[in-house]
C-alpha cells in the first residue's frame, strides 16, 4: 500500500517517500534517493505520529532510487492509520484460493496424463 512518509536521518533535513508494502511491524519504502546503511534507526513520520525504524535491507533499484525494509524499534498502536487486521484476512485468504487452484490445475493436468495413457488420446 502505498502512503506518504517523511524520513529523518540523522543530519539531513526531512526526506519525502512512500511505502510500497506496509505491515504492524515494518515496511518496504520507496522513492528514496539517499544512501542508507542496515542497522542504522531513522525517524518515520506519517500524518502526526512518529515512530523509530530500523533499517532491515537496502536496494538500488535505479539510478538515484533507493528501496529499503524496515522494521519498527517499538510496537505501535496503528502507526499507519490503517486498520491492517482485514488487509492480512484478505491476503489469507487470497492464498488460500491461489492455493486451492493450483490444486485444482495441477488434478487436471495429472487426470490429462492418465487419460492419454489410457486411451492413446492426445498422443
Amino acid at each position: 500500500m502505498v502512503l506518504p512518509i517523511k524520513v529523518s536521518l540523522p543530519g539531513t533535513p526531512h526526506l519525502l517517500a512512500h511505502t510500497i508494502d506496509i505491515s504492524i511491524s515494518g515496511a518496504r519504502i520507496g522513492g528514496l534517493r539517499e544512501q542508507l546503511q542496515p542497522g542504522k534507526i531513522i525517524s518515520l513520520q506519517r500524518t502526526s505520529q512518529r515512530a523509530k525504524f530500523r533499517i532491515v535491507w537496502v536496494r538500488q533499484v535505479g539510478p538515484g532510487e533507493i528501496h529499503a525494509g524496515v522494521e519498527a524499534v517499538d510496537s505501535h498502536n496503528n502507526f499507519w492509520g490503517i486498520d491492517l487486521s482485514q488487509a492480512d484476512a484478505d491476503a489469507k485468504k487470497g492464498t488460500e484460493v491461489l492455493m486451492e487452484l493450483l490444486k485444482s490445475s495441477k488434478a487436471r493436468a495429472v487426470a490429462a496424463v492418465q487419460f492419454e495413457a489410457t486411451t492413446g488420446v492426445g498422443k
